[in-house]
C-alpha cells in the first residue's frame, strides 16, 4: 500500500490528523480518508494490521490503555472510508 507513497508527507499528515482528532492545537490539512484510500483495495486484514501496529507503537511509548482506547474510538468511525466493501 505504501510503495508509491511520499513517506515524509504521510508521516506529517498522520501526526497532524492524530493531533487534530485528539483535540490538540493542530488542524488536519490533508485529503479526506475516503479520497486517500479510494481504490486501494484495503480490506479488513490490512485495516486491523494498522490498528495493531498503532497499539504496539502506543505501548512502546507507555501510553495507558484508557488513552489508547479513547484514540482508537476517535479513529473507528473512519473504518467505512478506508475499508472497501466487497
Amino acid at each position: 500500500f505504501f510503495a508509491e507513497t511520499n513517506l515524509e508527507r504521510f508521516r506529517s499528515k498522520l501526526i497532524e490528523h492524530l493531533c487534530a482528532l485528539a483535540g490538540g492545537p493542530c488542524t488536519y490539512s490533508g485529503d479526506s480518508m475516503h479520497q486517500v484510500h479510494a481504490g486501494l483495495g484495503i480490506g479488513e486484514a490490512a485495516f486491523n494490521a494498522v490498528v495493531e501496529d498503532l497499539i504496539e507503537a502506543m505501548e512502546r511509548r507507555d501510553i495507558g490503555t484508557g488513552t489508547q482506547n479513547r484514540l482508537l474510538a476517535l479513529l473507528a468511525p473512519m473504518h467505512g472510508d478506508i475499508v472497501e466493501r466487497r
